[in-house]
């Protein structure tokens, strides 16, 4: 008896003893996937070497990750500089001034311990204080070891971009789409630069408008074409490409590579936050092609502008798979979050007959789908759908989720300029 009771306590210790193994398996926080705020200037983020060429001090170098399990952890820099120099580093209401030495290798320089008592998301924050060389330091990674790293979630890739975010509208059935309609407001301080919000999508397509620079906003339309070559459109055969028929005063087209490749067009326009903007779709079908064509409406002038007409071979339908979405395409600013609001989405079929769509459904992409950010949602609110991404706040909506907002019940007056 004595000796089952001696075997049970060895069991337990050894078991206990595993389990603190597993719950304090050190993990790292790879270089490459830091931000630097307010911009990324004076530093770079390298998707090979992480953290390099760190001279200014005007920002922080900040990493994020989630924790799902309470208790102890420590915090190691792998780093280095040319000369010497002291970096501030923050996490969890502790900050702690770190030496790093000069050296041609890493080095692992422990620096504080914290204890995490809520679950959620944090931040690593690091500040240069002082350089004797030109840089304050070039970070490799941030190891964390104790209890809380036990089923943490941070992004192991280089992959910077947040979560895309789609909504997808459900047709009856039988009903052709010869006309899509759609709204897109975007509340001030979300139209962060890098975002795509999209509202008229559709299987060989999609039309909307982004946020190319500080200084820059375009409304983009764009069509894939056949044959599904990855990246090249030289590579495409001319029957498989789509073809530019016709396009708007001062809009610029042409072919696309990259994420499938097809014909692109742009209208260089500075929409605002807060506004209602209007984007039109409409698809003819004639034989194995469909000729797809974008109008969007300019508050300014009162009047309908046509973005362009693209034919696309190997078609011969209406539209189908109708959906909007939210993207984030700079590397930079992957971290801030952004939000757009979606509604009053319509269609027309090819019998005259005009559809609300009021019901979606929720889908993400393979960063969320692979679990690299957990930040991201959607919903319904004051009369429209909601996308956002980004942020590093939980996420309020899970794939397939089925949103749905009240009926306006009026469809939209449209009136087109004649040609």
């Amino acid at each position: 008896m004595k000796k089952n009771i001696l075997f049970c306590a060895l069991l337990a210790g050894l078991l206990a003893t595993q389990q603190t193994s597993a719950q304090s398996s050190p993990v790292v926080l790879p270089g490459f996937t830091a931000y630097a705020d307010p911009e990324e200037k004076n530093v770079d983020i390298s998707s090979r070497n992480g953290v390099v060429n760190w001279t200014g001090n005007e920002n922080t170098v900040n990493f994020y990750f989630h924790a799902a399990t309470t208790g102890k952890l420590k915090i190691t820099l792998q780093a280095k500089s040319d000369a010497g120099s002291k970096i501030q580093v923050s996490l969890n209401g502790a900050t702690k001034t770190v030496s790093i030495p000069n050296n041609n290798d890493f080095t692992s320089i422990p620096v504080l311990e914290t204890n995490i008592k809520k679950t959620g998301f944090y931040s690593i924050s690091l500040k240069g204080l002082e350089k004797s060389g030109r840089v304050y330091a070039d970070v490799k990674g941030i190891a964390l070891e104790g209890a809380a790293t036990k089923d943490i979630q941070f992004n192991p890739k280089s992959w910077r971009r947040s979560a895309s975010v789609h909504l997808n509208y459900p047709v009856p059935e039988g009903k052709n789409a010869e006309w899509f309609y759609g709204e897109i407001k975007v509340p001030a301080g979300e139209d962060k630069t890098g975002t795509y919000f999209m509202s008229c999508g559709f299987h060989r397509g999609y039309f909307g408008m982004q946020v190319n620079s500080p200084t820059e906003r375009r409304i983009i339309f764009s069509v894939w074409d056949a044959g599904g070559e990855p990246d090249k459109r030289d590579k495409v055969k001319y029957e498989d490409q789509v073809v530019l028929l016709a396009k708007g005063d001062s809009v610029y087209a042409s072919g696309f590579g990259g994420e499938g490749t097809g014909g692109h067009s742009h209208w260089i326009y500075n929409w605002k936050p807060g506004e209602t903007y209007r984007f039109l779709m409409h698809s003819v079908p004639v034989g194995t092609t469909t000729t797809y064509t974008a109008y969007f409406y300019v508050p300014e002038h009162q009047e309908w502008k046509l973005i362009a007409s693209f034919r696309a071979p190997k078609d011969g339908k209406y539209m189908g798979h109708l959906y909007s979405f939210l993207e984030n395409f700079s590397f930079e600013n992957g971290h801030l979050g952004r939000k757009g609001y979606y509604g009053n989405h319509w269609i027309k079929t090819d019998t005259g007959e005009w559809i609300e769509l009021t019901k979606a459904k929720f889908t993400n992409d393979a960063t969320a789908k692979a679990k690299d950010r957990l930040d991201f949602g959607g919903g319904s609110e004051n009369g429209w759908f909601y996308l956002w991404t980004s942020g590093f706040t939980p996420a309020n909506a899970k794939y397939g989720d089925i949103f749905e907002r009240p009926a306006g019940g009026k469809h939209p007056e449209i009136t087109l300029p004649r040609f």
